[in-house]
């Protein structure tokens, strides 16, 4: 049976007194963010008790108790009374069904991702920009030449680091490539990271005129990545395609790999230049 209520884990709870409030526990700004890390917890965890949500993000059980009243109100939250747990409520499923909408992948835009793998035998991925973000939306990959972690569905950090999101920061301007940067040094993620705004800028540079970027160790030890830029008719950039691999298997035959790698976002722009891109 689900229900809202009781909100509590046990009765003996529900009678405990509000501390007062604290600068921990009083309402503040930063309240949306530790909402939703109770929802990114209920959701890792396939459902989780209070305690559970405390343990995992630190908030004090009166402060967690609070905000998934809120949730339940709102849907987004459904509390299991026998189990005493959170699971996640049904409105959530209405804004993954929107954003799917918004940036799902057509079947034709699939099938490229999953021949390009099958081709190079190497992890490829299909990712769109939104504004100034990049979001991995496709991703195909096999025991044998895995994604690289973490980088699934909705991967969006680590622009400077990686080859999709070079692609995406050498179409931008230098004024707002400065703004979508960390601050120097920007944070280091693999051997290879490039944490400095200048060496990056002349990387860029490259990328821009070439149409293809490489990274090599730069967002995980041992691991090389390179992608191309998906435009649409009138050069609006609107995403790129990539592979990765180990670095021995990258280093085999780059010209190939590159290659191979045109060709697919040849073919991907064209089929979105056509406008027939409703899913199916």
């Amino acid at each position: 049976m689900v229900t809202g209520t009781p909100l509590h884990d046990s009765p003996g709870a529900a009678a405990a007194p509000t501390p007062a409030a604290t600068p921990e526990t009083a309402p503040r700004a930063g309240s949306v963010h530790r909402t939703l890390e109770i929802l990114e917890v209920v959701a890792a965890q396939g459902g989780a008790s209070a305690k559970d949500i405390s343990d995992a993000t630190g908030l004090p059980l009166p402060t967690v108790y609070r905000l998934a009243r809120e949730l339940l109100d709102s849907d987004y939250l459904v509390h299991i009374r026998e189990e005493k747990r959170f699971e996640l409520g049904y409105k959530l499923h209405q804004l993954g069904v929107s954003l799917h909408q918004q940036i799902g992948v057509p079947r034709a835009v699939r099938q490229e991702v999953v021949a390009l793998h099958e081709q190079l035998d190497l992890a490829a991925y299909f990712a769109v920009h939104r504004g100034s973000q990049i979001a991995v939306v496709a991703t195909a990959d096999s025991p044998t030449c895995p994604r690289l972690r973490p980088i699934d569905f909705g991967f969006h950090e680590a622009a400077h680091a990686t080859a999709l999101g070079k692609i995406l920061l050498a179409n931008m301007e230098p004024e707002q490539r400065t703004l979508h940067l960390d601050p120097e040094p920007m944070p280091r993620f693999g051997p290879g990271t490039i944490t400095g705004h200048d060496e990056l800028a002349r990387q860029l540079d490259v990328v821009a005129d070439r149409g293809l970027a490489w990274e090599y160790g730069e967002f995980q030890a041992g691991a090389t990545c390179v992608a191309a830029a998906v435009r649409a008719g009138n050069g609006v950039l609107l995403g790129s395609v990539a592979v990765s691999g180990t670095d021995e298997r990258m280093a085999q035959d780059p010209a190939s790999v590159e290659a191979a790698l045109r060709a697919t976002a040849s073919r991907v722009s064209r089929f979105y230049r056509s406008g027939r891109t409703q899913q199916r």
